[in-house]
């Protein structure tokens, strides 16, 4: 777990780094650096969906995911949550509901960075077998200079992400050694696949293109390694 943790301590220093720089940023450059970050983002999620060859396992698995969401209502969930950390954690409770809201989209955001991808999975998997950390370890220093920029902009929410990354790294870590099996190359790829759709779609969120509610598609990222059980990917 050694590298997990490290994973995660590193979120929160970048972020905190990020909310101490943000006092000091001009409004007008911190929404530049905004529309900048969200560039980055969609470019990130665009190159992400390039790696699936089978765009029939990405539209099952949004569709699924879409419909398992929904059915939770996790969007409206996660709203409440961050309604009610801001509550606790504004110093100002007459806030918008604009900013009321940063929290959890800022915690939503940030979390679907720092697990999506191969680096998350494969890390925790070698991490859990063989206790090589080279590659979370790699990943830390990735993930605690991008939560730098990504909490100025996106808040205390940013931070909050690194206990979504303790959790979702730490399970594949502990149960490494039955996941091996199940996440293949190919179920690791659509999970990418699917997840920097939603990242793209997070992008688009962020320039204000759209208004998609990506944390009701969530579990579509859990789909591949259902299809892969049944040895449909």
């Amino acid at each position: 777990m050694f590298g997990v943790i490290v994973n995660s301590l590193a979120i929160i220093c970048g972020g905190v780094v990020g909310l101490i720089i943000n006092k000091g940023i001009p409004k007008r450059l911190d929404k530049s650096i905004m529309e900048g970050l969200a560039l980055v983002v969609t470019y990130m999620g665009i190159s992400g969906t390039l790696e699936g060859d089978n765009p029939l396992y990405v539209i099952i698995s949004i569709t699924i995911g879409i419909i398992i969401g929904e059915l939770i209502d996790i969007d409206n969930l996660l709203n409440k949550l961050g309604l009610y950390l801001d509550s606790k954690l504004s110093k100002n409770n007459e806030s918008s509901s604009k900013e009321e809201n940063k929290i959890s989209k800022g915690f939503v955001s940030s979390s679907l960075l720092y697990c999506v991808g191969a680096m998350a999975v494969v890390g925790s998997i070698q991490s859990g077998l063989s206790n090589d950390y080279s590659v979370l370890l790699a990943k830390s220093v990735l993930d605690g200079v991008s939560s730098i920029f990504f909490a100025a902009s996106m808040g205390i929410g940013v931070l909050l992400s690194s206990v979504a990354v303790f959790i979702y790294e730490g399970i594949i870590t502990l149960g490494a050694s039955g996941l091996s099996n199940i996440l293949s190359d190919n179920v690791i790829t659509y999970m990418t696949c699917v997840g920097s759709l939603l990242i793209m779609a997070m992008g688009l969120n962020m320039l204000k293109v759209c208004n998609i509610k990506v944390a009701n598609m969530l579990p579509s990222m859990l789909i591949p390694i259902i299809l892969g059980i049944f040895n449909i990917i």
